[in-house]
C-alpha cells in the first residue's frame, strides 16, 4: 500500500526505483587466544591490513576528488593514527589475534571519541567503516558495501561510509536513503556534490522490504513506498519539468525584479573547479584549503607547493571573485603540528584562527603562497578566517594579512553565535563577513551537526538561526559591507530566497546545486524575498517556518 515517509532531504532531485540495500553484515573477529610464537606473525600481519586499507581510502580519494578526496584522506589518518596501533600491537603480544587486536582497539578508540565532546563523537561512525575493512581484510572476506546490481537502484543503509558514497556510480545509483546522518554529515555533503537525490535522518528506512519501489525527493524529504504507477508518471513529469527548467537557467544570480545576488560555488581544491564553471558559478565564495594540509598530518605543505595549488584555482576564474577560507584545522579535522594532542572538548578549543594564532609561521607560509599566487592576475582574491568569535580575533587576522603583504580584503567567517550577535563590532576590522550556517547551528543549539539523533536542531530553517543570519546581515548592511552565506544552507532553493530577504548579499554553495538556487531567485522579487523571511522568523519551528516561507513565495 503506498505511503509517505518523512526525512531530511539534503540532496536535491527525485529518484524512482527498487530499493537494494547496502550490506552492513559487522563482523566480530572470535576472542580466542593465540600462541605467543605466533605474536611477530599476527602483528606484521596487522600492520600490512592497516597500511592496505589506508592506501585504498587515499585511491578512492584521490579517484574522487574534491570534497570527498579531503573525506577520505581524513579516515586515512584515523587507520594509521599510531597510538591505536600501539595498542593493537599491545593486545597481539597478550595472546589477541590481528583482526580482534584491531577490533578491540578501535573499540576503545571510539569509546575515548565518544567521551571527547559532540564534535570528535561524529568521528564515530567513520572509525566503523575502517574497522570493518581492515577486519574484513584479515578475516578474508568480503567487505560489506555498496551491492552489486546491472539494474538502476535506491540505495538503503543504516548510514554512509564516505568510503562508499564518494565511489557511488551516479548511472546505476538514482538516490539514498539512510536512517542516520544530518544535512551536514559527509554523507550528505557529498551527495550534494555528486548531485544524487539523497534523504537521511529516516527511521526505520532499513526496514524497507528488498525491490520495493520508492519513490525519493531530495528536496523535500519526502520517501514514498510503493506508488501506483499513475502516481510515478506523475513524478516523472514533474522531475522532468525541473529539469528543463533548470537546464534554461543561466546567467548571474537576480531576483526577477533584477536584484543582483552573485551565486559562487564551495570548492574544496582544484578538481572541482570545472564542475562550477559547469554549473555557471561566478565565482568562488568557499576555497577550503584543507586539503593540502590532510594529506601528512605531521607537516605543513611548502610554501610552493600551495602556491601550484591556489594558483590552479585562481586562473580558473578571471575577473571572479575567489573567496579562500584559511585553514581550518582543530575538532574533527586534528593536525599533528598544528592542534593540541588533548582537550576535554576540542569542539570548544584551539581549532580554526585560534590555531593559526598560535602557530603563526603556518599562517604566514599560507598568506604568503596566497599573496604569490594572485600575482598578474585579474581575480578579485578575498581571504577570510574560521571561527572568528570577537573583534580582538579579527583585528590579528587583518594585521597578519597585512604583515603577509596580501593585497587582498580580509574577512571573517561567522560560526559562532557571538560572531553574528557582535558582527558590527567584528566588521570594524574585516571587510566582509561570511555565514558558515553549518557551525553557527551547531554552537547555536549545542547538537552535533553528525548525529541523526539532533538532527532536528541542525535544520536550517531553524528561526532562532534565521535571526542570528539576519542580526549579521543587518551589521553588515549598516556597515555598507558583504554579508555571505557559504554554509548547506544556501544550497536550499527556498531558503536561498529567504535568505536575500534577510539581506545576505551573495551565497555559495556545492555546483550541483547552482540552478536550483539561480532558478528559485529568478522567479521572486526581492520583496516577495524579505516578507518570506519575515514569516520565517515569525515562527517557533523550522518546519512551521519552512510552511510559512512557502505560503508566500508560491502565493497561496
Amino acid at each position: 500500500m503506498e505511503k509517505t515517509l518523512q526525512g531530511v532531504g539534503v540532496s536535491h532531485g527525485v529518484a524512482i526505483g527498487p530499493v537494494r540495500h547496502m550490506s552492513t553484515a559487522v563482523l566480530v573477529p572470535p576472542a580466542a587466544q593465540i600462541p605467543a610464537e605466533q605474536a611477530p606473525r599476527e602483528q606484521a600481519r596487522a600492520r600490512q591490513a592497516v597500511e592496505a586499507v589506508a592506501a585504498d581510502l587515499q585511491a578512492r580519494g584521490n579517484l574522487a576528488g574534491g570534497q570527498a578526496q579531503a573525506v577520505l584522506e581524513a579516515q586515512a589518518l584515523m587507520a594509521l593514527d599510531p597510538e591505536l596501533m600501539a595498542d593493537v600491537q599491545r593486545r597481539i603480544t597478550v595472546g589477541s589475534s590481528a583482526a580482534r587486536a584491531v577490533y578491540d582497539a578501535i573499540a576503545a578508540y571510539q569509546a575515548l571519541l565518544a567521551a571527547a565532546g559532540d564534535y570528535l563523537a561524529g568521528r564515530v561512525a567513520d572509525l566503523d567503516d575502517v574497522r570493518t575493512r581492515i577486519v574484513a581484510r584479515l578475516l578474508g572476506v568480503p567487505m560489506p558495501g555498496v551491492p552489486d546490481s546491472d539494474e538502476p537502484y535506491v540505495l538503503l543503509a543504516r548510514d554512509l561510509a564516505p568510503a562508499d558514497t564518494a565511489l557511488l556510480d551516479p548511472s546505476l545509483v538514482l538516490g539514498f536513503v539512510t536512517e542516520e546522518g544530518g544535512p551536514t554529515s559527509h554523507s550528505a555533503i557529498l551527495a550534494r556534490a555528486m548531485g544524487v537525490p539523497a534523504v537521511v535522518a529516516l527511521p526505520g528506512a532499513t526496514a524497507l522490504g528488498e525491490d520495493v519501489v520508492v519513490a525519493v525527493d531530495g528536496s523535500t524529504g519526502e520517501v514514498l513506498v510503493a506508488p501506483s504507477e499513475e502516481r510515478q508518471q506523475e513524478l516523472r513529469r514533474l522531475a522532468e519539468e525541473r529539469r528543463a527548467a533548470l537546464a534554461a537557467s543561466s546567467g548571474p544570480g537576480t531576483t526577477s525584479d533584477g536584484h543582483r545576488v552573485p551565486l559562487l560555488a564551495n570548492v574544496g581544491g582544484p578538481a572541482d573547479v570545472a564542475a562550477a564553471l559547469e554549473a555557471g558559478a561566478e565565482g568562488v565564495g568557499l576555497f577550503r584549503t584543507e586539503f593540502l594540509f590532510l594529506d601528512d598530518s605531521a607537516t605543513a605543505p611548502s610554501e610552493e607547493r600551495q602556491l601550484a595549488a591556489y594558483r590552479e584555482v585562481l586562473e580558473a576564474f578571471p575577473e571572479g571573485r575567489v573567496v579562500v577560507r584559511v585553514l581550518d584545522a582543530g575538532a574533527d579535522k586534528p593536525l599533528d603540528f598544528l592542534t593540541p594532542v588533548q582537550e576535554p572538548n576540542p569542539a570548544l578549543g584551539v581549532r580554526g584562527l585560534r590555531a593559526l594564532l598560535d602557530h603563526p609561521g603556518v599562517l604566514q607560509t599560507q598568506l604568503r603562497a596566497l599573496a604569490r599566487a594572485a600575482e598578474g592576475l585579474p581575480v578579485h582574491l578575498e581571504v577570510m578566517a574560521p571561527m572568528v568569535a570577537d573583534r580582538v580575533e579579527a583585528r590579528a587576522f587583518a594585521q597578519a594579512c597585512r604583515a603577509a603583504g596580501l593585497r587582498a580584503r580580509a574577512g571573517a567567517m561567522v560560526e559562532i553565535p557571538a560572531a553574528a550577535l557582535r558582527a558590527r563590532s567584528i566588521l570594524q576590522e574585516v571587510e566582509f563577513i561570511s555565514l558558515g550556517t553549518n557551525d553557527l547551528a551547531q554552537y547555536a543549539f549545542a547538537a552535533d551537526r553528525q548525529l541523526g539523533s539532533v538532527a532536528r536542531f541542525q535544520d536550517p530553517w531553524q528561526p532562532a538561526l534565521l535571526d542570528l543570519v539576519a542580526a549579521a546581515a543587518e551589521a553588515a548592511r549598516t556597515t555598507g559591507q558583504g554579508c555571505g552565506v557559504c554554509g548547506e544552507a544556501a544550497a536550499d532553493p527556498m531558503l536561498a530566497c529567504v535568505l536575500v530577504g534577510l539581506g545576505v548579499t551573495s551565497l555559495s554553495m556545492g555546483a550541483a546545486a547552482l540552478p536550483f538556487v539561480r532558478t528559485a531567485l529568478s522567479h521572486h522579487t526581492l520583496a516577495q524575498c524579505e516578507r518570506a523571511a519575515a514569516a520565517a522568523r515569525a515562527v517557533d519551528t523550522a518546519e512551521e517556518a519552512r510552511a510559512a516561507a512557502h505560503s508566500v513565495l508560491s502565493g497561496e
